[in-house]
């Protein structure tokens, strides 16, 4: 009985650790690459870049290996605080394979 009882508490969705990646909070607008937000040869800060592009209206993503995924819930908290920088992010992907809905956000060691 106790290992039945046991077996349904992990089961409940309440339980799941998430799914776990390593990547860099962007932004809809330039996704991996900031270089078209480059002007007179000078280099640009992905933190600048991913705020001043969300300030105008781009949604926050997140980019692991070149992949692009949009966040589903854009007011997670800090995800502006680490913008342009590499994180460490628990969440769930959504069933289009394209969307994250974020649980947890770490700097990455």
């Amino acid at each position: 009985m106790k290992l039945a009882f046991s077996l349904f508490l992990f089961s409940l969705p309440g339980f799941a650790a998430g799914q776990k990646w390593t990547g860099q909070i962007a932004d809809s607008m330039c996704g991996a690459d900031h270089s078209a937000m480059a002007s007179g040869g000078k280099k640009v800060d992905p933190h600048d870049c991913t705020l001043a592009c969300s300030t105008g209206g781009a949604k926050l993503t997140f980019v692991s290996n070149g992949t692009v995924f949009e966040i589903a819930n854009q007011n997670f908290a800090d995800l502006t605080k680490h913008a342009g920088q590499t994180v460490r992010l628990t969440g769930d992907l959504g069933s289009d394979g394209k969307t994250i809905t974020v649980s947890k956000l770490a700097m990455k060691k």
